[in-house]
């Protein structure tokens, strides 16, 4: 019988060995100054890293879209990265769209992260989906296109088959990637990636990776997309005084390792970490994977 010592240290040894990892890295646009400058520096901390891409989130108003594109310009233009736009097709018309896309195209842009968007208030339905908008990426030029997969289905999706069946048509349509919501049971994870794969979709899955700073902010962004914390998630953070930062990172940091652990060994080779614009638990997980500056 294998111990659980020996169990973890062939885990680890198991990381030691690993080649070939890739990695990408997500941001939203900041309000703020002092938020701009935080994104910067997690943005200057990790290019050395040579992530795959650095995608930046988007808002249907044409404020944060702007907001957007100057980001990714920047990105692209001082740190030599693939830039990643998100883009939406809620609250914009198919012409929007095509100049949009027109407009990253002439800019340098390559890689785009195409999405449906969250409805607005009232709304209950949309003229385009995520596999509508794939098809008109396309349709305007060669992008390289990712979208997005749900282990857990997507809030909306009656069953997980249905949601399956979505993610064939994006991939049909032309997607290459999926770039999966969050989560925190790697089984659930892998359980999909196999289904997926029995359904024939011909797509990359990366799991999306969240490292937890801040427990109140995991709790709302878990109720915005029906993403389950496990009661032991719950417990490691119970009892922790709110200004114990240091703590906080490292179980957060812990947590995400431990699951990075895992898939790792179990053949994936790309990880896609949800930032929230700052760098350092990202930073130390890619450290234990073996991706480090030159």
């Amino acid at each position: 019988m294998v111990s659980y010592a020996q169990g973890i240290d062939a885990l680890n040894q198991s990381i030691s060995e690993l080649k070939g990892i890739n990695v990408s890295f997500e941001f939203f646009p900041p309000k703020t100054e002092t938020m701009e400058q935080t994104l910067w520096k997690s943005v200057e901390r990790l290019a050395p890293l040579k992530p795959a891409y650095m995608s930046v989130t988007y808002g249907a108003n044409s404020g944060e879209r702007d907001r957007t594109h100057e980001i990714v310009k920047r990105i692209q233009q001082q740190t030599g990265v693939t830039a990643a736009p998100h883009l939406t097709c809620v609250d914009a018309s198919e012409e929007e769209l095509r100049q949009i896309a027109k407009d990253y195209w002439d800019s340098g842009i390559r890689k785009i992260v195409a999405l449906r968007g969250d409805l607005p208030p009232g709304v209950s339905k949309t003229p385009m989906y995520a596999s509508d908008l794939v098809a008109l990426l396309k349709d305007v030029a060669d992008f390289d296109i990712a979208v997005a997969a749900y282990p857990e289905k997507h809030p909306e999706a009656p069953n997980a088959q249905f949601d399956l069946l979505n993610l064939k048509r994006k991939a049909e349509a032309g997607a290459t990637q999926a770039i999966s919501q969050f989560f925190f049971d790697a089984e659930k994870f892998l359980r999909f990636r196999d289904r997926a794969a029995a359904t024939g979709i011909d797509l990359d899955i990366v799991p999306g990776i969240l490292p937890v700073t801040n427990y109140q902010t995991l709790i709302k962004f878990a109720g915005f997309t029906d993403v389950h914390i496990p009661q032991w998630l719950h417990s490691r953070f119970q009892g922790l005084a709110d200004e114990d930062q240091t703590t906080r990172n490292l179980l957060g940091a812990s947590i995400a390792m431990d699951m990075v652990k895992v898939l790792a060994k179990e053949g994936v080779r790309h990880f896609h970490f949800y930032t929230l614009n700052r760098s350092e638990l990202s930073y130390a997980i890619c450290h234990v994977l073996g991706v480090r500056p030159e």
